[in-house]
């Protein structure tokens, strides 16, 4: 019955893209990891982890992202220079990390990037009063640059037309299996992702198990035998970036923004084709939950420049219609 659902809840793929993970705030200095290489960054203003990390994060069980509860955040992924794992704690105003493994000194030599400090938050104006609210309850939003494609091209492109629950199964499954153990003292079960070899030889009966349809499993393998070309794209401006993606038969715009959101902290990368984004802006800024892409994009107009980061202020202030159906039922093809 039209009107008698709850809210969606705070847990949606969309919500967590534009959202935050809970971060637990250290009451003290975390104490360091013993070995790797360790450095001490200070953010040129304030600065929240769980809001700045959170996109990068594939689900509550993502074997790549780790939060603990002494409010460091883990972090596993393949460099240029190998694997890699990155522990980040922030205390008094400045940011404390250790990286151990082969990628070690490449993700301290990124950090500030990471970090958002090439993001510009001041070039940001709130244009409506729901934006101007949440813009100033969230000091600490900067967009994360991460430098690397193909960790944010492949989960985006398992998360096509599919559930929450499918997408992030898929992809903690064939990272599990496929990936392999993070390198330094990490928490338990944390992993790499596969290297671009060990994704195409993948066999056919593994993606199915993982519940990937043929569509988007041929999409990463069409993607990873030029993944060295499609990581060029993480040095290319926003657009330029997401036009060589697209060059990839299977990936559109909406993965492709999802993609250089992550990898180029694309200020104005907006979600176009989302099936919920565009009632969620329209609800929260006209009152027309119904809204279509050319409608968010209409209203998503004076945020030129900086859309995607409107976008993510829109979805942190819990501003969302109540749900009139039920949610996207759940196919399982490897039930099949």
């Amino acid at each position: 019955m039209a009107g008698r659902f709850a809210p969606r809840p705070a847990v949606t793929r969309t919500t967590t893209r534009g959202g935050e993970v809970a971060v637990p705030a250290p009451r003290a200095a975390a104490h360091a990891q013993g070995g790797g290489q360790e450095r001490r960054y200070v953010p040129p203003g304030p600065l929240d982890l769980g809001l700045v990390l959170g996109p990068l994060r594939r689900g509550p069980a993502d074997p790549t992202f780790r939060t603990a509860p002494d409010g460091s955040v883990w972090r596993a992924t393949r460099t240029p220079a190998g694997p890699g794992t990155l522990r980040v704690a922030a205390h008094d105003g400045a940011v404390h990390a250790q990286a151990w493994g082969p990628g070690a000194e490449w993700l301290l030599e990124q950090l500030p990037a990471l970090l958002g400090d090439a993001d510009d938050p001041d070039a940001f104006a709130p244009r409506h009063r729901l934006v101007a609210a949440t813009h100033r309850r969230r000091p600490g939003l900067r967009l994360t640059r991460t430098g690397l494609v193909m960790e944010s091209l492949i989960p985006s492109v398992l998360e096509q037309k599919v559930t929450t629950d499918e997408a992030y199964r898929a992809w903690r499954l064939l990272v599990r299996r496929y990936g392999e153990p993070a390198p330094g003292p990490c928490p338990e079960r944390m992993c790499v992702m596969p290297e671009p070899r060990a994704w195409a030889l993948i066999p056919s009966w593994e993606w199915h198990r993982a519940g990937v349809d043929n569509k988007r499993a041929s999409t990463i393998l069409r993607a990873v035998r030029v993944a060295r070309r499609l990581e060029e794209a993480a040095a290319m401006e926003p657009e330029a970036a997401m036009a060589r993606l697209e060059l990839i038969p299977g990936i559109g715009r909406w993965t492709s923004a999802e993609t250089v959101q992550r990898s180029n902290g694309a200020p104005d990368a907006v979600t176009v084709g989302d099936l919920h984004l565009p009632g969620i802006v329209g609800y929260a800024l006209a009152g027309e939950r119904d809204a279509d892409d050319a409608a968010m994009l209409e209203l998503l107009e004076p945020y030129a420049g900086q859309r995607h980061r409107a976008a993510r202020l829109i979805l942190l202030s819990g501003r969302v219609p109540a749900r009139r159906q039920p949610k996207m039922p759940r196919h399982d093809i490897s039930a099949l």
